[in-house]
């Protein structure tokens, strides 16, 4: 059974690794993925009692987390259908590229931290389409960006999913990991961020002949929106800390108030203009393969946990490292080049809370390291990928301008959060 499982689980990641060259959804691969490996499990153990009391652990824990990702992706496209973004975009005028530079950074930083990169990243570098001619300054532009976005969303439980996933997990605490990732995600960008500046020090700024439009959508409605929207992401982990309900039922609460104050807002229009204002409209374009992949990928990897394979792995690298903090180091690494959520539901299974306790060192610098290592490689975070899209960026023209300025503020980062940890201890 070991044997069949892991053959199984490395083929499917090899799959989901190798997605555009394949030209299938990775989503597919891992909804297919979770079905051979359950089902190579349950024929295994032939105990349906212990099966049944499995599946029904994994489905409440891996509910918990498609539940939160589907209101806050639903939240962000309200505030986007309601151009409430446009408050903080139209907001940006400098004209001097080093100035511009540093603002669309730290704009992303901590955008990404109360909504999401891969949104944050999406938003920025669209912005920046719209303010810098030059090709050579708008992907210089779009990586700094892919590395700020990550940089934010990693001290955050709402910034980056693998954060969450560690959040809702029980891993770690929000008011904890805010407090202990700052700094170090703070100098994940700052160490890029210098060098960058001085590349670009010195050239013109070149905007387009077209000028950058604000929103024309009424202004009560956007601020209103936006409002209560960042309000909702922001206060869901007070509504934890006093409720001490799970994530989701916050954002599903606040998702439910946001919904009935836009049936409201919008209540007398006629149907061709409020139906894309609508909640239900906003289900409707969030990206629905992603919740699968998730769905999928945390499916899959608790097979492994259940079958004892993770806790093996565990052991092993222990034995062979012996280091947890080169341990993690080295899973950040990896998750450039690999998604960093099934790394981090496989290492959830690897460790268990009684040896490891909530807010531990592990954790912690887990969250920092797969949150900040995708954006080695542009490949290696769905920011990367977005930012890819969007500007046409080159891998190859990544790999040498940006990798090696990533990879100094990843160990930059890495060594703050460690002797931070060291010196509080």
């Amino acid at each position: 059974m070991v044997i069949a499982l892991v053959l199984v689980f490395i083929a499917i990641y090899a799959a989901i690794a190798l997605e555009h060259p394949l030209a299938i959804n990775k989503s597919a691969f891992a909804l297919l993925g979770a079905g051979l490996l359950w089902a190579i499990y349950a024929l295994s153990i032939g105990d349906q009692g212990r099966l049944g009391h499995e599946i029904d652990e994994t489905v409440t824990a891996t509910a918990q987390i498609t539940f939160f990702l589907l209101g806050a992706m639903t939240i962000v496209e309200m505030i986007d259908a309601h151009e409430g973004f446009a408050l903080i975009t139209s907001r940006i005028r400098t004209r001097r590229l080093t100035g511009l530079l540093w603002l669309v950074s730290w704009a992303a930083f901590f955008l990404s931290a109360i909504l999401d990169n891969l949104t944050t990243t999406i938003v920025m570098v669209s912005l920046i389409r719209k303010l810098l001619d030059r090709g050579e300054d708008r992907l210089l532009f779009a990586s700094v960006i892919v590395i700020a976005a990550n940089a934010g969303g990693a001290w955050s439980p709402m910034g980056d999913v693998t954060t969450t996933m560690l959040w809702i997990g029980g891993q770690v605490t929000a008011l904890r990991t805010i407090g202990a990732l700052f700094p170090a995600s703070l100098m994940n960008l700052l160490i890029p961020l210098i060098v960058v500046t001085f590349i670009v020090r010195g050239k013109p700024y070149e905007a387009p002949s077209a000028a950058l439009q604000g929103s024309d959508f009424p202004v009560f409605e956007r601020n209103t929106m936006f409002a209560l929207g960042l309000g909702t992401l922001v206060l869901v982990p007070a509504f934890k800390q006093i409720t001490h309900l799970p994530p989701f039922m916050g954002i599903l609460f606040g998702l439910g108030i946001l919904w009935i104050v836009g049936e409201n807002l919008h209540k007398g229009k006629p149907p061709e203009a409020r139906q894309p204002l609508t909640l239900a409209h906003a289900l409707s374009r969030i990206d629905h393969s992603s919740l699968l992949f998730f769905v999928g990928i945390l499916l899959a990897v608790a097979t492994l946990e259940h079958a004892k394979i993770l806790e093996s792995l565990a052991a092993w690298l222990d034995r062979a490292i012996g280091r947890q903090d080169i341990i993690v180091l080295l899973l950040g690494l990896l998750s450039a080049i690999v998604d960093n959520v099934p790394l981090v539901a496989a290492s959830m299974g690897m460790y268990s809370l009684s040896q490891y306790p909530t807010d531990s060192f592990l954790w912690e610098f887990m969250a920092y390291c797969a949150g900040t290592g995708g954006s080695i490689l542009i490949i290696g975070s769905a920011a990367g990928v977005a930012a890819m899209g969007i500007e046409k960026i080159q891998f190859i023209w990544y790999m040498r301008r940006v990798t090696w300025v990533a990879m100094l503020g990843y160990l930059a980062g890495a060594a703050v959060y460690v002797a931070q940890f060291r010196m509080m201890q």
